[in-house]
């Protein structure tokens, strides 16, 4: 990495104190993963330390219950899954393997805005020999494609400001046949802590050090996410809570329409 990058993380660095003492409201600071410019390998090896970390905490493992029961529900058919903001494609490969490993039916891809990160979620499903496939495309500048009967975004809702959080909600809803699934962080003092240990425990990172803090920071809490799906329009939408302090928001076009 070179010197810009590691003055750019001290420039965003935001202190321990300052983060626990201000998580009564939601702070949105740029992190630095999102900053244009960032080198190629340190964005991958940040990204291939948040994958380890979402493997430790099962992250993928909240979608999997609905992904059953939508096979279940669609014979016939491969069930054809979408995950937005993919990132380095962790997750897809994960409902991938669920897939392999139960004899289920999925056609999963992904999609997201960085080139790099598809470059990576890529060569990665590659290795493992999954069948995947990745696009870019802009989850907020513009709609999505359709045909998915589900569509799944994780760890991306705490990223966006209240208005795009809001608009990436419609997008997903407008286009996904059946369901749409979120899972995110809940801004709380205890996910604070296990995310500023967990990352340094887990990732060799420094810019994993400095964003899943702030990650933490700019994330929703329960009352608030379900105040941005109601904004949204997504009738009958239900909100879980799952250890380590994370919510799944789950809504159904079957259910709004009932």
């Amino acid at each position: 990495m070179s010197r810009s990058s590691f003055d750019l993380q001290a420039a965003l660095a935001v202190p321990f104190p300052t983060l626990w003492r201000g998580l009564s409201t939601r702070q949105l600071r740029p992190e630095v993963m999102d900053q244009p410019g960032l080198e190629a390998q340190a964005h991958h090896d940040a990204l291939r330390g948040l994958a380890t970390i979402n493997a430790f905490t099962r992250s993928a493992a909240c979608f999997f219950p609905a992904i059953r029961r939508l096979v279940r529900e669609c014979p016939g058919r491969p069930l054809r899954i979408l995950d937005v903001a993919c990132g380095g494609g962790d997750t897809v490969r994960a409902l991938c393997r669920l897939g392999r490993r139960e004899g289920l039916d999925l056609e999963v891809q992904g999609c997201d805005l960085s080139a790099d990160a598809l470059a990576l979620a890529t060569a990665a499903a590659r290795a493992e020999g999954l069948e995947a496939r990745f696009f870019q495309a802009d989850a907020i500048g513009a709609p999505l494609p359709d045909g998915y009967q589900l569509i799944t975004t994780s760890l991306f809702l705490h990223h966006l400001s209240e208005a795009d959080a809001e608009t990436l909600l419609r997008r997903m809803a407008a286009q996904a046949e059946r369901r749409i699934l979120v899972h995110d962080l809940i801004r709380s003092r205890l996910d604070l802590a296990l995310t500023w240990l967990g990352t340094r425990l887990l990732s060799r990172s420094p810019i994993v050090h400095i964003d899943g803090p702030l990650s933490v920071g700019g994330a929703f809490r329960l009352e608030e996410v379900a105040a941005l799906a109601a904004a949204a329009g997504l009738e009958g939408a239900r909100l879980s809570q799952f250890w380590p302090e994370r919510f799944l928001l789950s809504w159904s076009r079957d259910a709004a329409h009932g």
